[in-house]
């Protein structure tokens, strides 16, 4: 007599980039097995393989292509699948602003933690009175680089290669470049020529961007100081 299957609870949430409603599972051990063999090999392509395929597993709604989702979809997308496979809370060490050396440990429910939008926020840089550009939010790649990524690398370089990877087209009034018909070489050069003005412009599309975020209160318990900290990205809830 075979074995009886083990039901799966389903559960949904809302992606913050379309505000559309998804289905999805929990890990299974088998899923977990796997990100954690990846991940002990510290190899980028091997981690983003078994995060690729466990979501891809977990997300039960049709037509989701998690490769083309933005890091932020990702990241609430991840943290809700976790927190529904191992917990609906975690704990997490905070050090205290006022000392910066005091740890102290906050639990977290996993509810709580949103995804951040910036009403002033646009994907639409002008470069000039003449020149647009149009950028896209970093993907499934970035992700994978913010929160698994085992190589040092220059940040300026690092940061080159985030915006050269987001833009989508450069245009004016006659023409329209579009970045994937155009070489890395191509790009680079192009941003290498801005101004400072210019290439803020573009910074700020990335710190305005909205984030998986939560504000909580600790409490030094040496010197009885209450303080706000404020945890954005998937890396500082499980980092």
């Amino acid at each position: 007599m075979p074995l009886p299957k083990i039901a799966t609870p389903t559960y949904s949430m809302v992606l913050p980039s379309t505000e559309k409603e998804i289905n999805y599972r929990p890990f299974l051990v088998k899923e977990e097995k796997l990100l954690v063999l990846a991940l002990e090999t510290e190899d980028t392509k091997q981690i983003t393989t078994a995060i690729k395929a466990v979501l891809k597993s977990c997300v039960l709604t049709k037509g989701i292509k998690i490769e083309t989702l933005p890091t932020f979809d990702i990241e609430y997308l991840f943290l809700n699948i976790r927190g529904k496979s191992v917990g609906e809370s975690i704990d997490v060490n905070i050090i205290c602003p006022d000392d910066e050396k005091t740890s102290v440990s906050v639990t977290i429910d996993l509810d709580d933690i949103q995804v951040i939008k910036n009403e002033s926020h646009s994907n639409q840089i002008k470069l000039d009175n003449n020149l647009m550009m149009e950028l896209k939010y970093p993907s499934l790649e970035e992700f994978i680089k913010s929160n698994f990524d085992f190589k040092d690398e220059n940040a300026m370089d690092q940061s080159f290669k985030l915006i050269a990877s987001c833009i989508d087209k450069i245009y004016n009034e006659e023409e329209v470049w579009v970045a994937s018909d155009c070489t890395k070489k191509e790009i680079t050069d192009f941003l290498e020529s801005m101004n400072s003005s210019q290439f803020k412009k573009i910074e700020e599309f990335f710190t305005s961007m909205p984030k998986l975020s939560h504000t909580i209160k600790v409490k030094n318990h040496n010197t009885k100081v209450e303080s706000e900290v404020v945890l954005e990205g998937l890396a500082s809830f499980f980092g």
